[in-house]
């Protein structure tokens, strides 16, 4: 189906055809359309262009009005203050281009990119045998929610989850492993989430058993040292051994994953190992392009804008003095690979803000080393920190960081009771559904709606209220136009363009029809929150529909009709919006 053009779009290129036609060098002159409380829409873009060609910007108003073709699309303009238009719509419009975006039951409207691009993002990105914590919430929420986007756009999307699987503690817990070979058996039976738990468990029984064998025997410690030598050199049995710690890392990872309601592969899972074999080249092409110089036994680059409380430069250390390799060689290597194998011409990593100027000074060496350039760009999705209701870094009681279980299931535990509070004809088995849906839901979309870069609170309380900017709120709007729909029975949503509006028809339905717009730039920003903030308008203002306007009991047949046509072009945008955020919209609540 052909892509619907927007509203918006008509309006803007009627103003451009009537500048045009007012004033030669206008043509092509954006009108700056908006919209706005005075009428449908604003446009401003006469009074810079009056400036410019030296001209009464009132006077220039209203020669352009004289152009404009009204009846159809445009109903009345007016010249506003020193120059402003003034735009209502005509109700017929309102309902026929949201009849067409209707018809496109699968997209409602929003157009696929010209010219897609090869989209690499890093997100969702733990460490092997160890918890997932409340600092991993983001970086996968957001993630995901990118990763919708862009590819409901027609964005090719590659994902990478650069798990932390490598390293010196690994030497550590092989060798415990070795010693000690039924530490990770496993019971039968169990089921995904069970065996994540008891899978976390192990690794953290091992681990902790492992750190103290260490840290008391000298032998064992010596021991563990020449096994990370073993691993870094490839020998068979340490690297079979470190494969049971990635797998059994993986069955936890996946867990977690599966009650965010996350699908994360197995082949998108290329942690800093896979990079391995990469690291030597990586620094021969960095020190023989000069890109990289040697500085005390170590391959370094250096940058003129960043130095040290005292004044001297800090370096990126590519390797180490003693032949060891850093996050600088791995990710840069990373970032080869993402450009000449996958063929990315956007790298995004979606990674806290506190890692700023490391991904400043890599993008920076890749730059120099000629990985990125004009048709390759990277770019740090930069996020906050979640912070508890003190504004301080979330931490528990006794100031340990949250496991990231503890904190869904709580959330499913609150939802859960508002559930059942609200539930009607609802069953336990329904209500323990519904409650996850609405409690993952509510983690997801609080972290969504705040603009990433900014810090946000974590407030269960807020989160899982059915009044302000919460996913429940929306939730339970689709959930009221569902059981309205139900109630219909045998009478359809038909749109009947003749129809004149309500001023609350007219709002909704114009705030629906700049659904395209919102996931565009959604998109193209890598902002999840712009869609959020959409979504939470247009159920504020299905809200209002519904108190000013009966639609059941609607004065006639035809108005019955459109007013149901009105609710499902909601409810269909409110479950594609909140699909591409990651979030359910269940039927019932």
């Amino acid at each position: 189906m052909a892509p619907v053009t927007s509203l918006t779009d008509l309006v803007s290129q009627r103003l451009t055809d009537a500048l045009a036609s007012s004033l030669p060098e206008a043509d092509g002159v954006d009108p700056l359309l908006r919209r706005s409380d005075r009428a449908d829409f604003q446009a401003n873009g006469i009074l810079a262009l009056a400036k410019k060609a030296k001209a009464n910007p009132r006077e220039l108003a209203t020669q352009v009005v004289e152009r404009i073709t009204t009846g159809d699309v445009i109903k009345d303009v007016e010249v506003s203050g020193p120059g402003f238009l003034n735009i209502t719509i005509t109700d017929k419009a309102i309902t026929e281009n949201l009849a067409a975006r209707y018809a496109d039951t699968d997209r409602l409207g929003v157009p696929l990119a010209a010219h897609p691009g090869t989209t690499v993002i890093d997100y969702a990105q733990p460490n092997v045998a160890k918890e997932m914590h409340v600092g991993h919430l983001r970086s996968a929420v957001i993630g995901d929610s990118v990763v919708q986007l862009l590819e409901f756009t027609g964005e090719n999307v590659v994902r990478r989850h650069h798990i932390g699987d490598w390293g010196t503690q690994f030497g550590m817990l092989i060798q415990y492993l070795i010693e000690h070979p039924h530490e990770l058996d496993h019971k039968t039976g169990e089921d995904l989430q069970a065996s994540g738990e008891e899978a976390m468990s192990n690794l953290n029984r091992l681990y902790k058993a492992s750190r103290v064998l260490f840290d008391s025997d000298e032998e064992f410690k010596t021991r563990a040292r020449r096994r990370v030598v073993d691993l870094q050199a490839g020998d068979p049995e340490t690297l079979a051994m470190w494969q049971k710690f990635v797998d059994e890392s993986k069955i936890y990872f996946y867990s977690v994953f599966d009650k965010l309601d996350m699908e994360i592969l197995d082949a998108d899972v290329v942690g800093e190992s896979g990079y391995n074999d990469m690291l030597q080249e990586t620094c021969r092409l960095l020190e023989e392009s000069g890109v990289a110089v040697r500085s005390e036994g170590a391959l370094c680059v250096f940058f003129d804008d960043v130095k040290g409380p005292d004044g001297n430069p800090v370096p990126l250390i590519v390797q180490k003095s003693d032949g060891g390799f850093g996050y600088a060689a791995t990710d840069l290597s990373a970032i080869r690979d993402r450009v000449f194998n996958l063929k990315a011409t956007s790298i995004i990593y979606v990674v806290d803000a506190r890692q700023s100027l490391h991904f400043k000074m890599v993008f920076e060496t890749a730059r120099r080393a000629g990985w990125l350039n004009d048709d390759v760009k990277a770019y740090q999705l930069a996020f906050g920190t979640v912070l508890g209701k003190d504004g301080k870094p979330f931490k528990t009681r006794e100031g340990e960081t949250v496991r990231l279980v503890d904190l869904l299931d709580e959330a499913i535990d609150r939802a859960s009771a508002v559930v059942r509070e609200k539930a009607q004809d609802l069953s336990e088995e329904e209500i323990a559904e519904r409650g996850t849906q609405v409690g993952i839901g509510a983690v997801k979309y609080a972290d969504l709606s705040t603009s990433a870069n900014r810090d946000y609170k974590f407030d269960l309380d807020q989160m899982v209220s059915l009044n302000g900017d919460t996913s429940v709120y929306l939730q339970y709007a689709y959930a009221r136009i569902q059981s309205i729909l139900r109630k219909a029975g045998d009478v359809r949503p038909v749109a009947h363009p003749a129809l004149e509006l309500a001023d609350a028809e007219r709002a909704l339905g114009l705030h629906a029809d700049s659904f395209a717009e919102v996931v565009a730039e959604a998109a193209s920003e890598y902002a999840p929150h712009k869609l959020a903030a959409y979504l939470y308008q247009l159920a504020s203002l299905y809200t209002s529909f519904y108190d000013k306007c009966p639609v059941l009991k609607a004065e006639t047949p035809q108005q019955v009709e459109n007013r149901l046509f009105l609710c499902d072009v909601t409810a269909r945008t409110l479950h594609q919006g909140m699909a591409l955020l990651g979030i359910r919209t269940p039927e019932r609540l």
